[in-house]
């Protein structure tokens, strides 16, 4: 069955597809503007620029390496002003850690199994009140909690989910969560309403990963039938279908530029695919096994991060894809990936209990 089925949604879908498009429309405007102005700087300056960047990444060195669980490590995420990591275990545990000095600032305790994934709100700890929802996390049963600053109880609980919930992803605005299921759908969560307001079907088997576009105008999706989708949120439709890869896309995400996204999937490669011809711009040749997280530098989008189960991370240029380091030291498979928002740290997290953070000497 090729066909995308879409089904009749509540008023408030209306209303949030509304406020989405005044939402992006204008983020999209900036963006554009930016690029052009991108554009104007001479090509010389560019060049100095992306090798000074090339140069101190080739310097990557383990900073820290800290004992995380005594579980595997399945997810790390780092906080919007780039002053906290929270963990997720397969204990069911959560934690928050200071950085760069990785000391524990609070144990979460909600999940009874498997947690897949625990994402920072944007704006957490910076224009949000500790008291406000700033992380939402996802376990194997199905249950999404969410979580303040301020607590280690979990503040609400997301219920619907039959299926395991591999992971949650904030919407730009921090109005929107979206979540990935295995019941072969991916959902929206408004936090105004406080409902779900979209139950999309589309993808043939379970779907692992969504990541929202910067303006907020799109989500991408990938799951474990190996095709990753574009939805237009504004309009409801699928506007891009990724084929190409031959196992299941474990990850997404978009690049900061707009109009990139990476896929990371279980046939070792990550490809990068151009949404303007909807044709698939590279595919890197990343490891020696399944890829289990692909980000982008969050400020300029200039390199990629890829995160995979041959125990490795590895930094490519972007553009070029030239391989610029491979950050080794895990014991296990590398479970994931983040970039600090200010682009300075990498965490990687892993299947032998530790996180590591790496930084530029």
């Amino acid at each position: 069955c090729q066909q995308t089925w879409y089904h009749e949604g509540p008023a408030s879908l209306k209303e949030a597809r509304l406020w989405l498009a005044r939402y992006s429309l204008p983020r999209a405007m900036r963006r554009l503007e930016a690029a052009r102005a991108q554009k104007e700087v001479p090509e010389a300056t560019k060049t100095i620029r992306q090798q000074e960047l090339h140069k101190s990444l080739r310097n990557l060195n383990n900073f820290c390496s800290q004992i995380g669980d005594d579980r595997p490590i399945s997810f790390c995420n780092f906080s919007p002003d780039s002053k906290m990591l929270a963990t997720a275990s397969w204990s069911g545990l959560c934690k928050l850690w200071s950085v760069p000095d990785c000391t524990l600032i609070r144990t979460l305790r909600g999940h009874n199994t498997n947690v897949g994934a625990i994402v920072f709100r944007p704006q957490a700890g910076v224009s949000l009140d500790q008291s406000d929802v700033s992380l939402a996390s996802c376990a194997a049963d199905g249950t999404v909690k969410l979580w303040n600053l301020e607590s280690d109880e979990p503040v609400a609980d997301i219920e619907g989910h039959s299926d395991r919930v591999s992971r949650v992803s904030w919407h730009p605005s921090g109005r929107f969560l979206g979540t990935t299921c295995y019941d072969h759908s991916w959902r929206l969560w408004d936090l105004v309403v406080q409902e779900e307001i979209l139950h999309q079907e589309g993808h043939s088997k379970g779907v692992h990963d969504i990541s929202f576009h910067p303006d907020g105008s799109l989500a991408a999706t990938g799951g474990l039938d190996a095709f990753g989708r574009v939805w237009d949120l504004r309009t409801g439709r699928c506007v891009v279908f990724l084929e190409g890869h031959l196992k299941e896309i474990y990850s997404v995400q978009f690049s900061p530029n707009g109009h990139h996204l990476a896929t990371g999937s279980g046939d070792n490669t990550c490809k990068v695919w151009e949404l303007r011809n909807r044709k698939c711009l590279y595919t890197v040749p990343a490891h020696q096994n399944l890829l289990s997280a692909v980000r982008f530098q969050p400020t300029d989008g200039h390199f990629l991060l890829t995160g995979a189960y041959d125990n490795t991370a590895k930094v490519w240029s972007h553009p070029g894809w030239m391989p610029l380091k491979t950050l080794a030291g895990h014991e296990g498979k590398v479970m994931g990936v983040d970039v600090s928002p200010d682009g300075k740290l990498i965490a990687t997290c892993s299947y032998d209990r530790t996180f590591k953070l790496w930084l530029s000497e």
